[in-house]
Formats: C-alpha cells, structure tokens, sequence
C-alpha cells in the first residue's frame, strides 16, 4: 500500500461509468512502495578515497573493454539508493563476466581511489549473489518527495483544466491503473534526469508548478493545452525503460524511444474518449497535443523531430529544459565526493565544470 496516505475522501470519479475506478485513488498505486530500508549497510555516498569496501550493490550495467595492450578489464556500474560508483577489474574474460548481469545483485571487494575527480573502486573480486534476504529498497533510489502527495497535485491540476474534451482525456488517463502505476514508479532518465523512482512523477509536477505560477505572465499562451502537454510529454518514459531493478532501456525504448511511444499512447486515449463521449475528438486540439510532443525537445540535434511552432510547445520545451538542467546542476554539486574543492570535475555530458562556491576549507 502507499505510505503516508492523507485522510479523508478522495472524491467521486467524474465520470459515471459503471465499473470505472476512482481517478487517481490509491487503488489504482496499490502495489507501489516507496519506503526506504533502514540503514545497515554501507552506500556509496558513504565511501571514502582510500577506503578497503566488501559490500553488495545491484549491477546496473557492464561492459568489457580492452586496454591499450588488448587486454580486457570489466567496467562495471554499481549501484545503491545512495547513487553510483564504477568498479574496475583488470585481466578479465568473456567467461570469467557470464555468470551476473545488469540487474544482478553482486558482492564486490575492491579498494575505493579517486580519479579524475570521481570515485570509483578498483575491483580484486566479484561474484552474483541470491536476492533472498535482500532488502530491494537499499539498491533503489527513490523520491525524495511524498509520491502520494505528487499523484494528488497531479490529478488536481490536470482535472482544473476547463476545456472539455482536454480533460476527459486527462480523466482516462488518471483512471488507467497500469499507467499511473507505472507514471508513479519510472525515473525520468537512466543517469542524469532525475534518476531514480518517482523522478518522472516528481519532473511532471514540479513544471506543473511552474506553469501555475506563470499563468497569468503569458495570456497568449493556452494553459489548458499547456497541462496537458507537460503530462503527456515524457509518458512515454513509462514504456522506453525498465526500472524495476536496474534502469535500462526497453527493446520499444530503443527502436522507437518516447516521443513516439507517447503518440500512440495518446491516440489510444483519444480512442477512448471517442468511443466514451460518441463524438470525435477535435483534430484540432489533437494535432497541438501531438505536436508538443514530437517538439518539446526543442531541436533537431537533441532528438525533436519536429521545432516548436506554438507559444504552448515553445513553453513546454522550456519549462521541460529548466526543471532537468536545474536539477542536474543541483545533483552534480550534491553528489561530488570532493568536499574540499570549489568545482566539480569537468562533466562531459554538461561540457563544463561546475561552482559549488567557498568550500569549507577556503572559507
């Protein structure tokens, strides 16, 4: 069940179908947990330079790399709910990596050494382990935000939308049990984009947020399309990863990626909203719905298939950009071992360093 459900009625469903489930209601989150195991164990944000460490992590991904003398190490990335650390063993074989893969539980013994900025643990040993007796919840990051909360200002915001046949479509979707429980699970990104469970819920609703706060700054903008959009923008997510232990990218993922999964999860809705009201739904609003999508991330080089062409779609791709920007400058600072620097490590995937101010040492 979820933790830390409010009291109180959660409301009657708007619409009256027989059999339909309660929009947004626990019952559709029933079998999702966020709560956090007790800390018995060492994590990665507890690590050291220097430090000997003999611990279990899950196996997010490996790989097996050669050298500059064609010998192969295994790059491994190993992961609790504290974060992630590679490990380095050298003189490996294709035989001697077989037996665990991504996903796998493994215990490692190694030495941790800072290089380049980083942490990381030069491997002497590692071996796959049995889930039994594993608490799950040491090896998923997660929210740190109240998911049942979220999913409540969610369901808030998107039934105030006052343009009809916009919000029956939000209604099908927030009455979808396998949707929203998957919406409130999935991370926004594998690495870097609010990497965890319950980052995509978190990303939807902070720009939900901020969309309320500007309203009333921009009246050309159609804040109803706008909602919707931001919901519907990165929902494909739900389906371009796996997340259940490691997250990794779906074969779907992978072929068609999450704009177009989102596509046809939104023509299946406006299916339904056809077939429910008997009326179709207006091309028109469909075509703006579809065009955020394809468009909200901003440029051809960064995957958009198509450039904003709306004042709706050219807001979403912005508010989108400042919610997963601020958030990966925020983690890279938090998140950096070097406590007695200034900077960050130069970061290849932002192409620059970062200024974490006056540290403790210089002040």
């Amino acid at each position: 069940m979820l933790v830390g459900q409010p009291g109180g009625s959660w409301g009657k469903p708007l619409l009256t179908l027989v059999g339909d489930p309660r929009i947004g209601t626990p019952e559709a989150f029933s079998s999702y947990e966020h709560t956090a195991g007790t800390m018995t164990r060492r994590y990665v944000n507890q690590l050291g330079d220097g430090e000997s460490v003999e611990e279990i992590f899950l196996l997010a991904d490996k790989q097996l790399r050669a050298n500059r003398n064609a010998s192969l190490y295994l790059l491994a990335t190993l992961r609790d709910r504290t974060g992630m650390i590679n490990g380095l063993m050298w003189n490996m074989t294709e035989a001697s990596v077989a037996p665990f893969n991504p996903g796998d539980f493994v215990k490692v013994k190694g030495k941790v050494q800072l290089y380049q900025g980083a942490l990381q643990i030069i491997l002497t040993h590692i071996q796959p382990m049995p889930d039994n007796g594993i608490d799950p919840s040491d090896f998923h990051a997660t929210t740190s935000k109240n998911v049942d909360q979220m999913l409540l200002r969610l369901r808030e915001i998107l039934l105030s939308i006052s343009e009809p046949h916009i919000k029956l479509l939000m209604e099908r979707f927030l009455a979808d049990p396998d949707i929203m429980r998957d919406f409130a699970l999935a991370p926004a990104g594998i690495k870097a984009h609010h990497a965890y469970h319950g980052g995509l819920l978190e990303h939807v609703v902070n720009i939900l947020e901020t969309a309320q706060r500007i309203e009333d700054l921009y009246p050309k903008v159609d804040f109803n399309l706008l909602r919707a959009g931001i919901f519907l923008h990165d929902l494909g997510k739900i389906r371009e990863m796996s997340y259940a232990t490691a997250f990794a990218y779906t074969d779907e993922g992978q072929l068609l990626g999450h704009l177009a999964i989102a596509l046809e999860m939104l023509d299946a809705k406006i299916a339904e909203v056809t077939r429910i009201s008997g009326e179709p739904f207006p091309n028109e609003i469909a075509l703006r719905l579809k065009h955020m999508i394809l468009s909200h991330h901003g440029a051809y080089e960064f995957g958009s298939p198509k450039l904003p062409m709306t004042p709706e779609a050219i807001a979403l791709h912005h508010l989108d950009n400042l919610d997963a920007k601020v958030h990966e400058f925020a983690r890279s600072i938090q998140d950096d071992p070097n406590a007695g620097s200034n900077w960050t490590p130069y970061s290849p995937r932002l192409d620059r360093k970062l200024y974490k101010g006056l540290s403790a040492g210089t002040s």
